[in-house]
């Protein structure tokens, strides 16, 4: 039998163990996530990285770098994108996105239900006369009616782009009500934009759509560039004599 002074120092020792190992457990596991933390792969982890704007709206979002992860037929625009970015406040990554998944870059295109250029815009949204493949005149029709698509969906990127493709409508209706094909343009749409905006070096999304048939549009983008590089250079300027 133990006698109670015995088995008070026992339970002190017990206690006074306990606080050591708890001691040690904590500091080994603070130590392990700053290693963790400080390691390289942590910061892999970190979807963003220092140059994009949090929110795909106003003049810090329009001063974002132009990703690279997008076809060559679309940074083919790159000093228009970002013009039109600093013009109406707009993440250059978002224009680059919604041009990719609407023409891939090629001015040209008409699409079967009557969607024209390189915005895609349906012909009610211009006015009577306007050249609906010009490219200035093409963008600021797309470009206005994405800036109402981002004011309806309060600056949500992929709302947004759902809102392009089914109209301004459907931003509120959710998932349920939208079209098989609105479903389509946000899962692009949304995951590609985020992919341009993490710093990722290619967009797995991209690589996606391009292998689900986006590729023969790119193909025909570039048909259509190589012919405008044609034109520019058989221009000729005639100086007048003295």
């Amino acid at each position: 039998m133990i006698t109670r002074p015995l088995s008070l120092v026992f339970a002190a020792a017990a206690l006074l163990s306990c606080a050591v190992i708890g001691f040690a457990a904590t500091l080994g596991t603070a130590l392990v996530w700053h290693t963790v933390v400080g390691s390289p792969v942590y910061a892999v982890a970190d979807p963003y990285r220092y140059g994009y704007a949090d929110s795909p709206v106003g003049p810090q979002a329009a001063a974002s770098p132009l990703s690279g992860v997008f076809t060559g037929e679309v940074l083919y625009w790159t000093p228009l994108i970002q013009a039109w970015a600093a013009v109406y406040e707009i993440d250059p990554n978002l224009i680059a996105t919604l041009i990719q998944i609407e023409s891939c870059g090629d001015p040209s295109v008409s699409s079967p239900a009557g969607a024209q250029g390189l915005f895609q815009v349906m012909p009610f949204h211009f006015d009577a006369g306007e050249d609906m493949l010009d490219v200035p005149t093409n963008a600021r029709r797309g470009m206005d009616y994405l800036a109402g698509s981002l004011a309806t969906a309060g600056g949500h990127a992929g709302l947004a782009l759902a809102g392009y493709n089914g109209g301004h409508g459907i931003i509120s209706s959710g998932w349920g009500a939208w079209s098989a094909e609105t479903r389509r343009y946000y899962y692009w749409g949304a995951r590609i934009y985020a992919e341009a905006v993490s710093g990722m070096a290619t967009s797995p999304t991209l690589d996606e759509w391009l292998a689900a048939g986006g590729s023969r549009l790119c193909t025909q983008a570039r048909l259509t560039q190589s012919h405008l590089e044609q034109a520019k250079r058989a221009q000729v300027i005639v100086i007048p004599g003295n």
